[in-house]
C-alpha cells in the first residue's frame, strides 16, 4: 500500500494492492457502515458507506464490468497483464517487462555523466558541452537497451510504465523505433529513485495498485 496523500474536493488518495483490495474494503466496511452504493461511473467505481464515507476505486488497467460490480472489480485487478517498465535518471537507465509481480526479463545499466563545477568562463562552457554530449549519450544507450529487451514483447504488453528523470524519459521514447512502446504509456509516472535492479523490483507495488480516492464526512471541500 502506497503512503496516502492528500486529495484534491478533500479526503486522501492512495494505492492499494490488488491482493490486498478485498480485505482493505473489509476493514472500510467495518469502520464506516455497510456498502448501501455501488456506481460505475467513466471507468471509475464508486462506493458509498451507511456513514456517508465515499471511496472511488479505478485500476490501472482496462477491465470489464460483470454483474457484480465490486467482485468483478477485484477479480479484474488480481489479474496478471504483462507491462512494460521504463526507468531513466542522468547516468543510469533500467528497463524491463513484468507479468503481474514477476519479472521476465530487464536490462540496468549506466554510463558517466559528469557533475556540477564550481569553475567559471570557457571552463564552464566547455563542462556543460561535455555534460550537454554524455547525457545525449545516455539517451542513444537507454534507446538501444529498451529496443533490444522491451520491444520483442510489445505485441504482448498492454502499458508502459516510466519513471525518473521526465524529460529524459521523453527524449528516450521520442526514437521513432520505440513507437509501438511510446502508445502504450500510462500515467502518472512511478516515483522512484535511481534506476537499479532493485528499484526495477519494486516497480509493481505501484503500478498494479488500484488508485484509491476516500472521503469521510467532513472531510469534503
Amino acid at each position: 500500500m502506497t503512503r496516502p496523500r492528500p486529495a484534491a474536493g478533500g479526503g486522501r488518495r492512495l494505492g492499494v494492492e490488488p491482493e490486498r483490495l478485498g480485505r482493505w474494503l473489509d476493514g472500510v466496511a467495518e469502520r464506516h457502515g455497510a456498502f448501501t452504493d455501488v456506481l460505475l461511473a467513466d471507468g471509475t467505481v464508486q462506493v458509498t458507506c451507511a456513514d456517508g464515507t465515499t471511496v472511488a476505486l479505478r485500476a490501472p488497467f482496462d477491465w470489464t464490468p460483470g454483474p457484480a460490480l465490486l467482485t468483478s472489480f477485484t477479480a479484474a485487478a488480481r489479474e496478471p497483464r504483462r507491462a512494460a517498465v521504463l526507468l531513466v535518471r542522468r547516468g543510469r537507465w533500467a528497463v524491463g517487462v513484468f507479468d503481474g509481480r514477476d519479472l521476465v526479463v530487464s536490462k540496468v545499466d549506466a554510463r558517466q555523466v559528469q557533475g556540477r563545477t564550481a569553475a567559471g568562463g570557457w571552463s564552464q562552457q566547455r563542462f556543460a558541452r561535455r555534460r550537454g554530449h554524455q547525457t545525449d549519450a545516455v539517451v542513444e544507450h537507454a534507446v538501444e537497451t529498451a529496443a533490444r529487451v522491451l520491444l520483442p514483447h510489445a505485441a504482448e504488453v498492454v502499458a508502459l510504465f516510466t519513471g525518473g528523470d521526465r524529460g529524459l524519459v521523453d527524449d528516450v521514447l521520442a526514437d521513432r523505433r520505440l513507437a509501438p512502446l511510446a502508445a502504450l504509456r500510462k500515467e502518472p509516472a512511478l516515483d522512484v529513485g535511481e534506476p537499479t535492479k532493485a528499484v526495477l523490483l519494486e516497480t509493481p507495488k505501484q503500478f498494479r495498485a488500484v488508485d484509491v480516492h476516500i472521503v469521510e464526512p467532513g472531510e469534503r471541500v
